[in-house]
């Protein structure tokens, strides 16, 4: 990670509205999982499992 990117890493949200100040798209945890306690995300062909625990945290495994 460059120095450019730590920077913009760290600052606070200029606004927010869905992206953070550096552009990247923020998703709200309880949007994704919509009242459940686990979703299932599909990337390169792989399936893996975000579970949300009791204590607020995520698990993801694949």
């Amino acid at each position: 990670m460059s120095e450019d990117d730590k920077k913009t890493a760290s600052e606070p949200l200029a606004e927010y509205q869905g992206v953070t100040a550096n552009r990247l798209p923020v998703l709200d945890s309880a949007e994704l999982f919509a009242g459940s306690h686990e979703v299932w995300i599909e990337h390169n062909g792989e399936t893996y499992r975000l579970q949300r625990t009791k204590a607020g945290k995520l698990i993801l495994t694949k």
